[in-house]
């Protein structure tokens, strides 16, 4: 983790606007501002994944340089504020994460719930709400976005069997082909929609794809398998022509509403 009187909400990776895709990491890393110190906890709870999705920052880059498109990256801790969640989402600043409690975060006044989502979590998607709209107008057609998240192999007692997995709601436009572009490697245990559902109400996917009929999807990868960095550039390298593949697709550039199963979109 590292603390900064300066900080800056986000990091924008440049890239081929014109190729028309997005990539997204919304827990790319651990910092908070100096201002907040550590929330009341030991540094070693900043190596866990309740800090911040391990591994995906260095994916996201190299993918992002594989492929010249241009990234957006959160560039706080999610414990902070998680802006992988609605606003109206109660799990947006945890107050108990994975069997530890942030004392930062409890008791939390709503002033100070809306000082970081105006500091934090609204400038980090205008920049993503920035950036498709800058790629769809480069491009001159409806982006594709794929946001890059990682899992713990265990947790609370349940080894997790999956390699990756890809997290969608009802627009498979890139989740099917992705899966079964993966599953291709013998080797890989691909979850569909595991470790978790890929209808979360709120999160970045509904509000920046789902209402806007962009194709996209979220994958998430086993942090152990990306937790170094040269597991996490065979990722990258692994990923970027399966990417590159779906983004040729003839579907995948056009707007299509599917709505979303957790209610109209």
């Amino acid at each position: 983790m590292t603390r900064s009187t300066v900080f800056t909400p986000f990091d924008i990776v440049e890239g081929d606007r014109k190729k028309g895709v997005v990539l997204l990491a919304d827990h790319a890393r651990r910092d908070l501002p100096e201002e907040y110190g550590s929330l009341g906890l030991p540094a070693s709870e900043f190596d866990r994944h309740i800090a911040y999705d391990i591994g995906v920052e260095t994916v996201t880059r190299e993918l992002a340089a594989v492929l010249d498109v241009p990234a957006v990256l959160a560039g706080f801790s999610r414990l902070l504020i998680d802006p992988n969640r609605g606003e109206d989402d109660p799990t947006m600043i945890r107050q108990l994460y994975d069997g530890t409690v942030v004392p930062g975060n409890y008791p939390i006044a709503q002033e100070e719930r809306e000082r970081r989502l105006d500091r934090f979590y609204r400038p980090y998607h205008d920049a993503v709400g920035a950036m498709i709209a800058s790629v769809a107008h480069a491009s001159g057609k409806a982006p594709f976005i794929l946001s890059v998240h990682s899992f713990t192999p265990v947790m609370q007692g349940f080894v997790r069997p999956w390699h990756v997995g890809v997290l969608w709601d009802l627009d498979d436009r890139v989740a099917r082909p992705l899966i079964d572009m993966l599953a291709q490697d013998k080797s890989l245990f691909v979850g569909d929609n595991e470790p978790y559902d890929g209808a979360l109400r709120g999160d970045t996917m509904f509000r920046h794809a789902i209402v806007n009929g962009y194709a996209h999807a979220l994958i998430e990868i086993r942090q152990d398998l990306i937790a170094d960095r040269a597991g996490a550039l065979a990722w990258a390298e692994r990923l970027a022509p399966i990417v590159d593949a779906i983004d040729r697709r003839a579907d995948i550039h056009a707007v299509k509403m599917f709505g979303s199963r957790t209610g109209p979109a």
